[in-house]
């Protein structure tokens, strides 16, 4: 915890004073006493008082007045708030790879439901644009906080030939920069912080396997992103033993972790696996907490002033019903 005015705390050695006093007062009290020798007069003029909870008032009020100091002094604390703006673009991966069974009912069916799961979760502050890539990159929706239009678009995936990573990386950074744009023309206030989300099953076939470091290659434009301060949070989805059926023949399609993981690490972004729908809706819930809500100092003096208050009255209502006054 901390304090945006700790100098307020200095009165607490007003209220440690004041229990000195409080301690000072019972001694000098018990003192006089023993002092009054006359023992039938003394029952007359100061008649048996209550016990130990006599002092209950007085120790209510005293802690009353530290707990309020405390309330003044400003307490923070460490919590977790949605963000009112950031740009998200999710990249979805629509290769013929992606028919594999190997998570049912297939890749991108169920890469699908967690992607409009994904949607659904966010906070309302975040702008959420999708691109499709296979041989080539399209921008599906603009960033936007219209979350159906988001979904609308998942649901409509098309599988098409090859897998060009790269140019979906330049695609992703190409709306990110002109979402960032307008909005820095209608309004003072600069662009908002934005990440990349790239899922994919398998190796970036064009502009070839071994062409990542290629000018539109996947290892390029996670280089790029990293320059332009956007990381690429990488999900290498599916299995090792995943088929699919081309010409009729069975062909493997294995994931490609190393890539994707090197993607990551060059944009400065997280890797992750997952080989099943619960998995990548796991992967895309973790994104979510990280993506949607940023840790702020919040003011936490609300329960100090109300635990205050309580502790005030109940020393003012303890006082009066014992005594008949004020502790």
């Amino acid at each position: 915890m901390t304090f945006s005015h700790p100098w307020w705390l200095l009165a607490l050695l007003v209220v440690a004073a004041l229990v000195a006093g409080y301690l000072l007062l019972l001694r000098r009290r018990r003192r006089d006493v023993v002092k009054f020798t006359n023992l039938e007069l003394l029952d007359t003029v100061a008649p048996r008082r209550p016990g130990w909870y006599r002092h209950v008032p007085a120790a209510a009020m005293i802690l009353a007045l530290a707990v309020l100091v405390v309330a003044i002094a400003g307490p923070q604390a460490d919590a977790k708030v949605p963000r009112n703006r950031a740009t998200v673009v999710l990249v979805i991966d629509v290769s013929l790879s992606m028919q594999a069974t190997d998570v049912a009912p297939t890749r991108l069916a169920a890469a699908q439901a967690a992607a409009k799961s994904f949607a659904d979760q966010l906070t309302p502050g975040i702008n959420l644009g999708l691109v499709s890539f296979a041989g080539t990159a399209a921008v599906l929706v603009s960033p936007t906080t219209d979350r159906t239009a988001v979904k609308q678009a998942v649901d409509g995936l098309k599988l098409s030939e090859s897998t060009a990573t790269g140019e979906a990386i330049f695609a992703a950074l190409q709306s990110i920069d002109s979402f960032s744009r307008t909005v820095a023309a209608s309004g003072t206030e600069g662009p908002p912080p934005a990440r990349i989300v790239l899922m994919s099953d398998g190796k970036q076939t064009v502009p070839g396997p071994d062409g990542e470091n290629d000018p539109r290659g996947s290892f390029t434009a996670a280089k790029q992103a990293a320059a332009e301060k956007i990381p690429v949070s990488t999900i290498s989805f599916g299995t090792d033993y995943g088929t699919i059926d081309i010409e009729g023949g069975r062909t493997r399609v294995a994931v490609d972790d190393a890539s994707m993981q090197q993607i990551a690490s060059l944009s400065g972004g997280q890797f992750f696996t997952a080989a099943s729908e619960s998995q990548l809706r796991q992967v895309y819930s973790e994104l979510g907490e990280q993506i949607g809500y940023e840790t702020r100092q919040v003011d936490t003096s609300r329960p100090w002033l109300l635990g205050g208050a309580i502790l005030l009255l109940l020393g003012l209502g303890g006082g009066i019903a014992l005594g008949r006054r004020l502790p």
